[in-house]
């Protein structure tokens, strides 16, 4: 009998959209054995914002991290997210620190990688899906969604046809926003399993609150895969609710064959992080609510939460409704850039700027002009020509991938840090975020000599004489 697939979330995704990727991994051990006796289709444990929020607030070594729940769950796959070219930084790395980071990625315990491109430039997924396949790991390619009057159905198909050719273990639809609707989910699932041989996984969250009704129509359709979160983070801003979901599909031919008795065990533990999470002002009662104005402006919960904060900032919260009425009239002058990191956070700064400068674009940003520059990547729609010129005037649009221009790294990141180096991810880990991870490795020094790192003057080279 056919059964879906079910891949956790609670580790990364879950605590990434409601408490700000907060979960230390002393609140993951405990119940980590539990967990690996689910039989989960994997768990998602890492990427997104994990790397940097360990490093930036937790003073974690992310690494570490990912070497402890393997050893704790080995009986299941661990699965992590990566922005293609942009690993989990916010920009274009070089293909050999690419290569080097998947590399140690699948060395530390990642089994799969879903690896998706902010504009669904497959150019920018290339090195990665490449790497991952060299080094033993599983590649679950993926498909920013996103509504447009270019991003159809067809869009999609072949999206996922190029995807396979290019050598996808499975594709993942991944809808970041919960813009998808439940039927329009059971046509494009139905349509891409007669399109592709390879497993197709579903992703969305519960945001506009279709979420549930969402799984179950892909699920009717063949989906393999779904994505869901214990219910402690579940629902809201996060995903579906993993036990409703497998007692819906309990004794049916989807049946997960998971133990719901297993799985409240396992929530009771979440529940008292959660309670930590929520004293120490993480969690947001909004983060819970049904807000089906996503539907109508495409913006994302994080995305949401950081207009929030910018118009906070400029004293301008009671514009919040004019910034969402602009975000989609930018989406559509920038090409229709589907709205996740960091097409999201260029988009909706875009935006903000736009609503409280006192003209379109009279203000824009760095990001806005290397986005209609093509510096990261091609834009899935033309772009609005007269935008454009008025932003970056008679500047060059690149064509080609932009990681061609760049040189290797890896040996300059490694000169670089070099006083700080004790492994070859703490290469990789100052690559992406230089002055947080410099921090860091002054701390870990300072730990490991037992310095006063909070007395220290951390501008100079802090090593023992």
């Amino acid at each position: 009998m056919p059964k879906v697939k079910i891949m956790e979330t609670i580790l990364r995704d879950a605590h990434q959209s409601h408490a700000a990727t907060r979960m230390r991994t002393e609140d993951m051990l405990p119940v980590a054995p539990l967990l690996d006796k689910v039989g989960y289709y994997a768990l998602e444990v890492w990427g997104g914002a994990t790397f940097d929020t360990c490093l930036r607030f937790l003073n974690e070594d992310p690494w570490e991290r990912l070497r402890k729940l393997k050893e704790a769950m080995p009986n299941t796959k661990l699965q992590m997210l990566l922005r293609g070219q942009n690993l989990l930084g916010y920009k274009h790395y070089a293909d050999d620190v690419v290569e080097l980071f998947v590399q140690k990625s699948i060395e530390n315990g990642i089994d799969i990688i879903r690896i998706f491109d902010a504009l669904n430039d497959v150019r920018n997924m290339k090195t990665a899906m490449d790497a991952t396949k060299k080094y033993g790991g599983i590649v679950e390619a993926t498909m920013a969604y996103t509504k447009s009057p270019f991003h159809t159905e067809e869009y999609f198909i072949n999206l996922a046809k190029t995807l396979e050719q290019m050598g996808a273990d499975t594709i993942c639809i991944k809808d970041m926003a919960n813009l998808i609707l439940p039927y329009e989910a059971y046509d494009l699932v139905k349509k891409l399993k007669q399109a592709v041989s390879v497993p197709i996984h579903f992703h969305t969250h519960n945001t506009t609150g279709t979420g549930d009704m969402v799984y179950l129509k892909a699920v009717e359709a063949g989906v393999d895969i779904i994505d869901t979160a214990l219910s402690p983070l579940g629902n809201g801003t996060s995903q579906p609710a993993t036990e409703p979901m497998v007692a819906t599909f309990s004794n049916t031919k989807y049946d997960t064959g998971i133990d719901l008795i297993l799985l409240s065990k396992i929530a009771e533990h979440f529940r008292t992080v959660v309670d930590r999470l929520k004293s120490e002002g993480y969690i947001d009662p909004k983060v819970l609510a049904v807000d089906t104005n996503t539907l109508l402006y495409q913006v994302p919960g994080g995305m949401l939460s950081n207009l929030i904060s910018q118009l906070k900032q400029s004293k301008a919260e009671n514009r919040l409704l004019e910034v969402l009425q602009e975000v989609p009239r930018v989406r559509d002058d920038f090409g229709y850039p589907p709205l996740v990191t960091p097409a999201s956070q260029i988009v909706g700064t875009q935006a903000v700027l736009n609503v409280i400068s006192g003209g379109r674009y009279k203000i824009v940003t760095n990001e806005t002009k290397d986005l209609l520059r093509g510096e990261y990547g091609r834009l899935p729609a033309p772009v609005n020509e007269e935008i454009r010129k008025k932003i970056i005037g008679d500047d060059s649009i690149i064509d080609y991938r932009p990681a061609d221009k760049i040189p290797p790294e890896v040996e300059k990141y490694r000169h670089e840090m070099n006083e700080y180096y004790e492994k070859e991810e703490d290469i990789l880990t100052y690559a992406l975020f230089p002055q947080i991870a410099t921090k860091f490795f002054q701390a870990r020094l300072a730990k490991k000599y037992k310095l006063d790192y909070d007395n220290m003057d951390t501008e100079n080279n802090i090593h023992p004489v």
